[in-house]
């Protein structure tokens, strides 16, 4: 048994087992709540740049598939467990959890408390952490070496994660839209929700331009989910400015909502430790209706949550608000065919609650044709 740490940057030290690689790593700690869909969230390209805490104590039992993958690998810096199982017990596993962790390089812990480790950031708030393995340094300078981690607030991630070229995922029966998806992290199930609906997807460059997006001649423009501070992304929110003068029917989740919301010219800010996981309760303002929906976000809109606000694109509204904190979790124009959601309707490893929105979103298409 080789120890492992891991190291926050309050000071804060757990000790427990390496596990899958030994080394060190870094990057902002967060917590994951699902009880279910780890592979999801580790192939997810929004948790770039972050080391997962997953809450439920009893992880790799479904091992790893292809079917389920959201990308073509792991994005996360570090994965950290209470108990990771010695062995794989599902009929659609194609390999264990930890060959996919040492082929692709990346540094766990086993053996903590990671209820524990939860608490301690939901009372001190989210920040870096390193996980050290076979290290020779004491704990002193590993705590130094966490301070002098780079911090979410401010990064610019997007270009990591986004395809370097424009592929297209087919309509699945007869094709009834065209949509450009501009990919700032894009999970593989969102795309495959739209085709499931008659769209033929174009997942583009997050650089792609206007001139780009319109030679396509699409029926909407849809912007994913992604990591990183959303007050970077100066270039994308320029194209988002553009796209709402055209009138192009536009639907963003997660990055892509706070994309928007700076867009319409509200802040953004970093949430004391975020919402993940696939449990959190959205307050539909238009029905009344609760969903339970799955997130993955640690930065959030600020915008007036009753009546209405206007920008220079018209009138809006605060369309959804999370119901434990309040946050704003949802925005849609009154006059420009445009809304966003701070979670995912996709939700590959559930819950399904908020699928309609891609019905909402082919709505919009067939009403404001380009």
């Amino acid at each position: 048994m080789t120890k492992a740490y891991l190291v926050l940057d309050d000071g804060a030290i757990f000790e427990g087992e390496s596990w899958a690689c030994e080394g060190e790593t870094f990057g902002e700690a967060v917590f994951q709540t699902g009880m279910t869909g780890y592979q999801e969230t580790l192939t997810d390209p929004s948790y770039h740049k972050q080391v997962v805490i997953m809450t439920a104590p009893h992880i790799g039992n479904t091992g790893m598939n292809i079917p389920d993958e959201e990308s073509k690998q792991i994005w996360v810096s570090g994965f950290v467990v209470r108990n990771s199982s010695p062995v794989v017990s599902n009929w659609r596993a194609n390999r264990s959890l930890e060959d996919d962790l040492l082929e692709q390089g990346i540094v766990g812990i086993k053996s903590v408390d990671t209820r524990a480790i939860t608490r301690h950031l939901r009372d001190r708030g989210a920040m870096r952490v390193g996980i050290f393995s076979n290290s020779a340094l004491t704990r002193e300078e590993m705590v130094v070496r966490v301070r002098k981690s780079p911090q979410m607030s401010g990064a610019f991630l997007a270009d990591d994660v986004s395809t370097n070229s424009t592929y297209v995922i087919d309509a699945v029966g007869e094709k009834r839209f065209t949509v450009a998806a501009i990919d700032l992290g894009i999970k593989g199930a969102t795309p495959r929700m739209m085709a499931q609906r008659g769209i033929e997807v174009h997942v583009m460059p997050s650089t792609s331009t206007l001139a780009q997006i319109k030679a396509i001649s699409p029926d909407g423009i849809f912007l994913s989910n992604g990591p990183g501070d959303p007050a970077t992304m100066t270039g994308v929110i320029s194209l988002v400015r553009e796209i709402l003068q055209e009138r192009i029917p536009l639907f963003g989740i997660c990055f892509g909502h706070q994309i928007i919301g700076r867009a319409l010219g509200f802040e953004t800010y970093k949430l004391p430790f975020g919402h993940r996981g696939i449990n959190q309760p959205v307050k539909n303002l238009r029905t009344g209706r609760v969903e339970i929906t799955a997130h993955n976000h640690g930065f959030a809109v600020e915008a007036p949550t009753e009546g209405n606000f206007n920008t220079v694109y018209g009138a809006g509204f605060v369309s959804h608000i999370c119901l434990n904190d309040g946050v704003v979790e949802g925005l849609e124009l009154l006059e420009t065919p445009v809304f966003s959601v701070q979670y995912h309707p996709e939700a590959a490893a559930g819950p399904h609650d908020a699928s309609y929105l891609f019905d909402h979103f082919i709505s919009l298409m067939a009403g404001v044709r380009v």
